[in-house]
């Protein structure tokens, strides 16, 4: 007898519904899969096998044949175990026929329960763009699933439940209370720990509140890692559109803890320097994503920047002028978003003293330039502010002056970001970085004497065209901060300030 189940299988961070055959043909006992399964398919018919028998059903020496369909993409992952055991049940007559096929994804182990799989979410998009109104899920997975309102989640821990939900359309946990506990960095850390560096705060309120990357440098120990890590208490939440788009990459990437729902916290990734290309941006045989796709609508934090091998970061160069990366494999193209804010944090020579007033520097001229020079250039093009972030001096450490919270700059930054959707209301346009050359037309007009400011430190700093659109946002960000409808003279030279890597190093 032949029977169907429908499920899905995930191709790059989009999933792609599958319809599985399963037919009893003659011949010798054999379970035969086809449609391009990956190893762990192929290995599936044991714990299939398994978990029917514990359960009280039997598996016949019969001939059975699985097909995947469509057969044109590689179906890996646990996905697919739960439906096939559904549609074999069905196929032995074990079952009754399903008149309206409801799909149905999980992961068996040998006992029968349902174990949780990666990307449950991905997979109720996709049913409600195809019109499909449910799905039969791992009970570890309801909370994610169940974000997606336009899609009735059952979920279920194992297969008497599965068949509970097939007959009667109700599981037994849909009365149970949906976890709305946001998932996210936000933590404990807050600026209100800081001392001092005011410039450095500044910059980074600045760079949050308009979205722009930026990069922190200074001795070792000034405070540049604790600055970048408490960055994210001053992120806004999360839309829910782009909540939902995170959460998704977040769950096919097996990182969603199970009893949380939607990450509404802008993500904070943070990889060691050690990290290869591959690491950051995805890739493998069949491409899974990287740490810059994982930090979308969040923050990369890059330490020890320049420490990065330079083909990492060279490969950043795409993702921050397009906010998406391409990865090519045979298996085909795959495109990952990548719409992150960068913050970096580096030393400015090998020793870490080149700037600083108490400790000499040890390095030589061509060292430092060798050093520096792994960030100039189109990289550095990319970096809207430049910080230094010098060591505090004793007064300073033992200054019990009260510190400005996190809250209190998130509430400026809210604000600035609230003028900015105002701005781009009928426009793709979420924020000053984002911005277009028609946009910066409109929005970023400046007066005559700060055009000729502007003229002069083109001319004395040899800065791009891409710098100077980036300083003309950031000034319409500062201005913004402050609520003025144009960009004045001070807010120009504020942004000036954060673009002088080369004036500091001289070259």
């Amino acid at each position: 007898m032949l029977a169907k189940t429908i499920s899905l299988g995930i191709q790059g961070i989009k999933a792609q519904i599958v319809e599985i055959e399963v037919d009893i043909i003659k011949g010798l006992p054999n379970f035969t899969i086809v449609g391009l399964p990956d190893s762990t398919i192929k290995e599936s018919k044991e714990r299939i096998r398994s978990a029917l028998e514990n359960s009280g059903f039997e598996f016949p020496p019969k001939n059975f044949v699985i097909n995947l369909a469509p057969a044109d993409f590689k179906k890996q992952g646990n996905t697919f175990d739960l439906p096939i055991a559904m549609a074999i049940l069905q196929a032995t007559e074990q079952i009754f026929p399903l008149n309206e096929p409801l799909p149905i994804v999980g992961e068996l182990a040998l006992d029968g329960r349902v174990r949780p799989i990666k990307g449950t979410i991905a997979m109720a998009i996709t049913l409600y763009r195809q019109g499909y109104s449910s799905i039969i899920v791992p009970f570890e997975n309801r909370y994610e699933t169940s974000c997606l309102k336009e899609i009735k989640t059952y979920p279920v821990k194992n297969i008497i439940e599965v068949l509970s939900v097939l007959a009667q359309k109700k599981s037994p946990y849909d009365k149970e209370k949906k976890a709305l506990s946001p998932s996210g960095p936000l933590g404990t850390l807050d600026f209100a720990d800081l001392k001092g560096q005011e410039t450095a705060k500044r910059a980074t309120e600045i760079a949050v509140a308009g979205h722009h990357n930026i990069l922190l440098y200074g001795s070792p120990g000034a405070g540049k890692t604790m600055l970048a890590k408490r960055i994210p208490s001053i992120l806004p939440t999360l839309s829910r559109e782009k909540a939902i788009e995170t959460t998704m990459i977040h769950s096919i990437e097996g990182l969603l803890p199970a009893d949380k729902g939607l990450i509404l916290n802008p993500p904070f990734r943070s990889p060691h320097h050690t990290s290869s290309d591959a690491a950051l941006v995805g890739g493998g045989k069949n491409p899974s994503v990287g740490e810059i796709s994982l930090a979308h609508n969040g923050l990369l934090f890059l330490d020890e920047f320049i420490e990065f091998k330079n083909n990492v970061i060279q490969v950043l160069r795409q993702p921050l002028e397009d906010y998406e990366i391409t990865i090519s494999r045979a298996a085909g193209s795959f495109v990952f978003p990548a719409d992150f804010m960068l913050v970096a944090a580096s030393n400015p020579c090998p020793c870490g003293h080149l700037f600083d007033e108490d400790i000499p520097c040890s390095c030589s001229p061509l060292k430092i330039k060798k050093y520096f020079q792994k960030i100039a250039g189109p990289i550095l093009d990319r970096i809207d502010l430049e910080v230094l972030v010098s060591r505090l001096p004793y007064k300073e450490l033992i200054n019990e002056k009260k510190q400005e919270s996190s809250k209190q700059i998130k509430e400026r930054v809210l604000k600035a970001r609230l003028i900015q959707q105002e701005r781009f209301k009928e426009s793709l346009t979420k924020y000053n970085s984002r911005m277009n050359l028609k946009e910066i037309k409109r929005f970023c007009s400046i007066t005559n004497s700060s055009k000729k400011i502007l003229e002069l430190a083109i001319k004395k700093l040899n800065l791009t065209a891409r710098t100077y659109f980036k300083i003309l946002k950031v000034s319409r960000t500062i201005a913004d901060l402050e609520g003025s409808q144009n960009i004045e003279k001070k807010h120009l030279l504020e942004a000036l300030s954060y673009k002088n890597l080369y004036r500091n190093y001289e070259i």
